[in-house]
């Protein structure tokens, strides 16, 4: 799946991304396919650790899936990142527990969702949600356009009213897409509270803990399966550490904005895995439903930056 980054409202990614910090410079000419190819690498990770997930659940359930996913990303973050325990104040452990709740809810949610649906069709309806509020943030004219392609990829997906797709599937990942936007604004928040990615570890700590009895009440000693265990690590690895760091290092050269365009491509990355992985083909409809809502998330990222430069401009005249 992908989860999101902090800096603006549309980047995503349902199965995990680290909250970015605004880049210092960029990086121009050849230079330049460093950082974005580090991005499109921690996409490809993530994708595929969701591919692999969904071949997972069957031993272990996709809350089972889910806790180890957590649990692992979790220990790994603490050990790296060794976040400060004392200092904080009541609100600062608001934040980071609601940020923990919504990644618990879209991941859950998320993983609930690809268990009835193909992986293509559930992060392309996931990623709904940071396009809506994209587009909320934005209030321009020309979002309208970038909704109705959106809707018009919706309205592809499902054939004209999901009779395709498992209707619980479906709601599923909307609500996946719900729960992403709530990740992105506390994201934001957490990251002006925390330095580094100390309240990310925080939060992703609070997220195991709620989810693990969860886990544990559908899977019970089935977590405890070494082939299960180790799965389950991988899982975490693809779909949350290793995307991490590849997209905190590309973010250091990488505009925000470029990156939220990068982060459209998630719906396009997760039906290459599902072909690949899971061999869960395309149809010619399905594949243009996808298509129009990369456009539409895209021209939604552009549409918030250049009005951000415009208020920027405006400001210096």
């Amino acid at each position: 799946m992908t989860t999101p980054s902090a800096a603006t409202p549309s980047t995503s990614s349902g199965t995990g991304h680290a909250p970015a910090s605004p880049s210092g410079g960029v990086l121009r000419g050849r230079g330049s396919l460093g950082p974005v190819g580090l991005v499109l690498a921690g996409g490809v990770s993530v994708q595929f650790g969701g591919a692999l997930a969904v071949t997972l659940m069957p031993r272990a359930g996709a809350l089972g899936v889910v806790s180890l996913r957590l649990l692992v990303a979790a220990l790994v973050l603490m050990v790296l990142c060794r976040p400060r325990l004392r200092g904080h104040s009541r609100a600062d452990w608001s934040t980071v527990i609601v940020f923990g709740v919504a990644m618990a809810a879209m991941n859950g949610l998320f993983y609930q969702s690809v268990a009835r649906i193909p992986l293509g069709p559930a992060v392309t309806l996931e990623v709904l949600g940071p396009l809506a509020l994209s587009v909320l943030a934005s209030r321009r004219a020309i979002n309208i356009v970038w909704a109705a392609l959106a809707l018009t990829g919706v309205f592809l997906l499902g054939g004209g009213g999901f009779s395709g797709l498992d209707p619980l599937g479906v709601a599923f990942a909307l609500g996946a897409g719900a729960m992403w936007a709530a990740y992105i604004i506390f994201s934001a928040r957490t990251g002006r509270r925390f330095p580094q990615a100390d309240g990310l570890a925080l939060a992703m700590g609070a997220a195991a803990i709620l989810f693990l009895p969860l886990g544990i009440a559908e899977s019970g000693t089935k977590l405890l399966n070494p082939t299960v265990l180790a799965l389950g690590a991988a899982v975490a690895v693809l779909s949350s550490v290793l995307p991490y760091t590849l997209e905190l290092l590309a973010l250091r050269h990488l505009p925000a904005s470029t990156f939220a365009i990068l982060m459209s491509l998630e719906p396009a990355l997760a039906a290459t895995a599902g072909f690949l992985v899971l061999d869960q083909a395309l149809t010619a409809t399905e594949a243009a439903a996808i298509a129009l809502v990369i456009a539409a998330s895209m021209g939604a990222v552009r549409t918030q930056v250049g009005r951000g430069k415009v208020k920027k401009e405006e400001a210096l005249s």
